[in-house]
């Protein structure tokens, strides 16, 4: 299923199935067409060397289901014990990206890769035994809600998520459009853990935006890669280039992956052809390469990226770097390198097996697994654009001391409100800033920040953050080819 333009889609719980989206997915179908015999043969071979159960290991997990048939003290759902036997074999892997879905969960994921999700919008896997997110979709609740990358879930509802399953964390989150999610968040650098309320939504979802910045300096961001994408990438390159682009941003931050063939396609025009775009390796050490059928670009390419930045991501950085002479801007990337394929055709029943099959490496023979890519040029973004929001769970008044009058006090000084410290105490000084802003802002000067302020506060700070005068990361990233194309005229 295609779509043009901007697409609808309905979100699921975390989008999918936890690792879904972060995982560099091939389906069955794509094997053929872009990996060509390396991942497809290996796993023939597998199965020719391979007879799949003793008679013995046959015997022992029938006589486990009799005796939980019989022995048991209630009775029990069959399809569940089989359900949950599947889940242990994948789970013993211990490879958060190798996974066991059941019929509805199989669904939502075959929607995904299409461009369709419902839910909160975040994606995430099971790290360390950790719930945590790889990164928020863009304009998703949990995007608009401060979700960020490395954030690790520590409760649903109330509902600690210590021992579970990726999919049964998933399901705990899913739930109708417009009804409330409370997540429990453990951030690196908060001590208390941040509680978020999220609505579930529908999400007007497009994985490509494009736009001219200054002085011909092209930006596309992609925000995922669907089957869509490739078709919307070109759409939107072509379009630049009959604008006249001199110089090109291709920016990933928050790109979680997605589909091989895609992300091969879109970096394919950039690289010469015969060069490598990728390298897939098997687990007998065999390597086959992708090879490009593009020409290049006369033009420079930066890629804009950060730690959400996982997998397909790091594929099109990886290449654009090594083969297409791009420079990288932006933070280090997730470092998601393995090739997952889902077998959807051996269970028969609509289930279906995601299992890593390969590890990917750039076309150097890099592997960026657990490392990410290094950029070239570094920017972090602002303390603000990471900060936790403010909880509102009480008035916050002057001469005491918590997390919430920290991010208070950084959001005041991104807003350009004078603050003396932002340690968490709300001092005199953090008072007075309050008053000033209530007194702009129309609100009764008390001074204290109840849920009124509090909204405003994070209000005005939303706006600053989506205005691109202040994305610091993006101007360094157009600066960058803006300097190339100096560079190039001075020759």
């Amino acid at each position: 299923m295609q779509f043009k333009g901007r697409t609808v889609a309905a979100f699921i719980s975390l989008t999918i199935v936890a690792s879904v989206l972060v995982t560099l997915m091939v389906t069955d179908r794509w094997i053929a067409l872009e990996s060509g015999g390396a991942a497809s043969g290996a796993v023939a071979a597998d199965a020719k060397g391979k007879d799949g159960m003793t008679a013995q290991e046959i015997n022992k997990l029938n006589a486990v289901v009799q005796l939980i048939e019989t022995k048991y003290f209630r009775e029990v759902d069959r399809s569940k014990v089989m359900d949950g036997a599947i889940n242990g074999m994948m789970l013993a892997l211990d490879d958060p990206y190798s996974v066991y879905m059941e019929k509805d969960t199989a669904k939502h994921f075959s929607e995904s890769i299409e461009g369709s999700f419902t839910g909160i919008g975040a994606e995430v896997t099971l790290q360390n035994g950790s719930i945590t997110v790889i990164s928020p979709i863009k304009g998703s609740p949990a995007e608009k809600a401060g979700v960020l990358a490395k954030d690790v879930l520590l409760s649903v509802n109330g509902e600690k998520l210590e021992g579970v399953t990726l999919n049964e964390a998933v399901a705990k989150i899913r739930g109708p459009k417009g009804t409330k999610v409370k997540l429990s968040i453990k951030r690196a650098g908060v001590s208390d853990p941040i509680q978020l309320v999220l609505v579930r939504d529908d999400i007007d979802y497009e994985t490509v935006y494009a736009n001219m910045h200054s002085d011909g300096v092209g930006v596309i961001e992609i925000r995922q890669f669907s089957l869509n994408t490739g078709e919307r990438f070109a759409e939107e390159l072509a379009r630049l280039e009959k604008q006249g682009m001199k110089g090109l941003v291709i920016d990933v931050r928050n790109n979680p992956g997605g589909v091989l063939p895609i992300v091969v396609s879109v970096a394919q025009p950039f690289i010469a052809e015969g060069q490598p775009i990728v390298q897939v390796e098997d687990r007998a050490g065999n390597r086959e390469k992708t090879m490009s059928k593009g020409k290049g670009k006369p033009y420079p390419v930066a890629v804009l990226m950060n730690k959400g930045s996982a997998s397909a991501s790091e594929v099109l950085a990886g290449a654009l770097k090594e083969a297409g002479h791009a420079v990288l801007v932006g933070e280090t990337t997730f470092g998601k390198g393995t090739v997952q394929v889902s077998y959807d055709k051996v269970t028969g029943d609509g289930s279906l097996v995601k299992m890593t099959i390969a590890k990917w490496l750039t076309p150097l023979g890099n592997w960026v697994h657990e490392k990410g890519l290094k950029p070239d040029i570094e920017v972090l973004p602002p303390d603000y654009y990471t900060v936790a929001r403010l909880s509102k769970a009480k008035t916050l008044v002057r001469d005491t001391i918590s997390e919430d009058t920290r991010s208070l006090q950084v959001m005041l000084n991104a807003l350009g409100y004078e603050v003396d410290r932002k340690d968490g105490y709300f001092s005199a000084a953090t008072e007075k800033s309050v008053q000033t802003f209530q007194k702009k802002a129309g609100l009764p000067v008390t001074g204290e920040v109840d849920k009124v302020t509090a909204e405003k506060i994070e209000e005005k700070l939303i706006v600053q953050i989506r205005d691109q005068d202040n994305d610091v990361q993006l101007l360094k990233a157009v600066g960058v080819v803006k300097e190339k194309l100096k560079n190039k005229a001075a020759q």
